[in-house]
């Protein structure tokens, strides 16, 4: 293949060559010297021209042709990383910029070489332009509604009545193996679509193949979470592929995927949580969801517990309430293994989750004795 492309090189070669000489033949005139060549001037001049150029392409044809395979590499490489939205609306943009370029510059033609020039940089600037527009609005481009002016107005309308704008949902590895977002997505309470980083799901590959077993079922638990979503639910799910930043950890990277896509995290994690909000990205997390959705517990309540094991202070008893919420009963260590009847003292809320203090009810049998 190499050696065919240099003969091809060179036959170009030769060809421009000779077309460059034949284009200069008044030269033979101008340079008196060139009339000592006697009759068969101008053939010498031609033939110089073809053996030049064909000279040339044959020494310039291996190193061309490794810039082209490069090119072509880098080119094919770069295509098969690039979503087709993004070619899709690059593209447009382009042929826009170039269309401008042409109607602009059409009257250049008469200035000469600088008008050429003129041409040229106009054309790429535009282009180049084009393009870049192209790609920050592909949203918009190939959203079809808005090609059309009355649908566009309604939806914007409707959008800002409602509040119904929905952002792009970006999940990371601890709330997919969580397993509670399918049932979130289910209900219906998550508008906009779910974006599933690339560097997320080979997270979550990786820990599927750890070889310790904990963490090879969670992995695994993660992916049966995703397989779930796609398939069974409404929910539109996308693998966003495109690397963000090599060099940066997964936790920095959806901070910053975040903010190219204007879009926000979903998560558990108390630490990317708190980083989030420094950062000013926008974070939905799952824990906050669920404290928020338990039942109010009021000081005085009465309530039914099973104390199962004691609690780092003296005499304490530790239960848990069907939603997992710790409950703290003063004086329930003698009671372990039993199901008692507690009141409310008062209620702590963290971050973390809920936390309910409550003592023994005055009449159950054995208090009295126990407080003596």
């Amino acid at each position: 293949m190499g050696r065919i492309m240099r003969q091809i090189l060179t036959i170009v070669g030769a060809l421009l060559g000779l077309g460059i000489m034949f284009q200069n033949l008044a030269a033979l005139d101008a340079w008196p010297y060139l009339h000592t060549l006697g009759s068969m001037r101008t053939e010498i001049f031609l033939a110089l021209g073809l053996v030049l150029g064909g000279l040339i392409g044959y020494l310039l044809g291996p190193i061309l042709v490794k810039w082209a395979s490069r090119g072509i590499t880098w080119a094919e490489w770069r295509l098969q990383r690039t979503p087709m939205q993004d070619l899709l609306a690059g593209s447009v943009g382009l042929v826009l910029g170039l269309v401008i370029a042409f109607l602009l510059t059409a009257e250049l033609g008469g200035l000469g070489l600088y008008g050429d020039l003129l041409r040229v940089a106009i054309t790429v600037g535009l282009g180049y332009l084009g393009l870049l527009v192209g790609l920050r609005k592909k949203d918009e481009i190939m959203r079809p509604q808005n090609w059309l002016p009355r649908v566009k107005h309604r939806e914007r309308v409707s959008q800002a009545a409602t509040g119904d704008v929905s952002k792009p949902k970006i999940l990371d590895t601890s709330v997919i193996i969580d397993g509670r977002i399918a049932d979130i997505c289910q209900s219906g309470f998550l508008e906009g679509p779910l974006i599933i980083p690339g560097f997320v799901l080979e997270e979550l590959r990786h820990i599927a193949d750890s070889a310790d077993v904990l963490k090879r079922n969670r992995g695994r638990r993660g992916l049966d979470i995703l397989n779930h979503i796609q398939k069974e639910l409404k929910t539109s799910v996308q693998i966003y592929e495109k690397e963000v930043d090599p060099a940066l950890e997964v936790d920095s990277k959806l901070l910053k995927l975040a903010k190219i896509m204007d879009g926000k995290v979903i998560t558990n994690d108390f630490n990317l949580n708190k980083v989030a909000e420094l950062q000013g990205v926008p974070v939905l997390n799952i824990n906050e969801l669920a404290n928020a959705v338990k039942p109010v517990v009021l000081p005085g309540e009465e309530m039914v517990v099973h104390v199962i094991k004691d609690g780092k202070e003296s005499g304490q008893g530790i239960g848990y309430l069907d939603d997992g919420t710790m409950i703290v009963v003063d004086g329930g260590r003698k009671f372990i293994g039993q199901t008692v009847s507690v009141v409310v003292t008062s209620v702590l809320q963290t971050a973390a989750g809920r936390m309910i203090f409550a003592k023994l009810k005055a009449h159950m049998p054995g208090v009295e004795a126990s407080e003596a």
